[in-house]
């Protein structure tokens, strides 16, 4: 017989979404990185309580790293298990991958945004990563106008027809 699921732990799908990114940037290319944990890490992550919006993603000794992700401790976590929760991840990209990102970061002045964290088919926890460019605040009343646009519009299509 099956082993009954955990109730509220996520197995796979979004645990961690960071909602504003999209709003404060224009994303120009999305990358999927893998993520050193630890076991109470994970945890914490199927239960969704990691936070994003602070995070940012950058290059450290040759390597990516994500920093100010905040991952908060297990709660029946061990005393052998504590972590920092803030404390930054090494993110597991192809050498290429990295390389590319880290001189469009360098060159274009573009920003590496962290979009979400999920866990893929298998249970691997990835973190979606965003080639960004910052928005001014004229770009995002541009925005908001067309998303208000778009939903009248649809508004009166649907009662008209």
């Amino acid at each position: 017989m099956a082993e009954p699921r955990k109730k509220g732990l996520i197995s796979h799908g979004v645990a961690a979404q960071n909602r504003k990114a999209r709003y404060d940037y224009k994303i120009l290319d999305t990358y999927e990185a893998g993520i050193v944990l630890v076991g109470p890490e994970v945890k914490s992550l199927r239960a969704g309580r990691a936070t994003l919006t602070e995070a940012w993603a950058g290059e450290r000794d040759g390597e990516m790293w994500i920093f100010n992700l905040y991952i908060p401790e297990w709660q029946a976590g061990s005393v052998v298990a504590k972590f920092e929760p803030r404390r930054p991840r090494k993110l597991l990209l192809h050498r290429k991958q990295a390389e590319t990102l880290a001189g469009a970061v360098s060159r274009e002045g573009a920003t590496l945004v962290p979009l979400d964290i999920h866990f893929n088919d298998r249970g691997v926890a990835k973190l979606t990563l965003g080639l960004a460019e910052g928005k001014t605040k004229g770009d995002k009343r541009q925005a908001i106008a067309e998303r208000d646009w778009q939903r009248d519009k649809a508004r009166v299509m649907r009662d008209r027809g």
